[in-house]
């Protein structure tokens, strides 16, 4: 039945995006981290992705979280000279994670989240409507 896909293909996108937020809120918690040493390289952004999968049993494709990838962008440099990871100028590397583009993302994550749920609600009553039509 079409609708009990649906129901599936529903579930795997609110799978992805419960994945997508547990990355973007670690990029979050750590946008301030620092290397301990100098020599040490501070948190480096990872980015989300997808990939889907045609599913056999269901006859649909379905969504997963992919490979997690990290942001090869530069860090940002801040003047500390007397943090233990200050290198010889004293500057400290900062992690390239800009709050501003993960609350964006976490927003895009949300909502895509909620629309996959909106579907699995929509789904159930029109299951529900179904059952109560043939009990008739």
């Amino acid at each position: 039945m079409d609708l009990i896909k649906s129901l599936f293909v529903s579930a795997s996108g609110l799978k992805a995006q419960n994945g997508r937020m547990r990355i973007i809120a670690e990029n979050i918690a750590n946008a301030n981290s620092t290397a301990r040493t100098p020599d040490e390289e501070p948190y480096r952004r990872k980015i989300p992705t997808f990939k889907t999968q045609f599913d056999k049993a269901l006859g649909a494709e379905t969504v997963e979280l992919g490979p997690i990838a990290e942001d090869k962008s530069d860090f940002k440099s801040v003047h500390m000279p007397g943090h233990p990871a200050a290198d010889e100028k004293g500057y400290v590397l900062q992690p390239n994670v800009n709050t501003l583009i993960e609350t964006t993302d976490m927003r895009e994550a949300q909502r895509s989240y909620e629309a996959n749920l909106n579907v699995i609600e929509s789904t159930r009553r029109m299951l529900q409507r179904t059952i109560d039509i043939l009990r008739a």
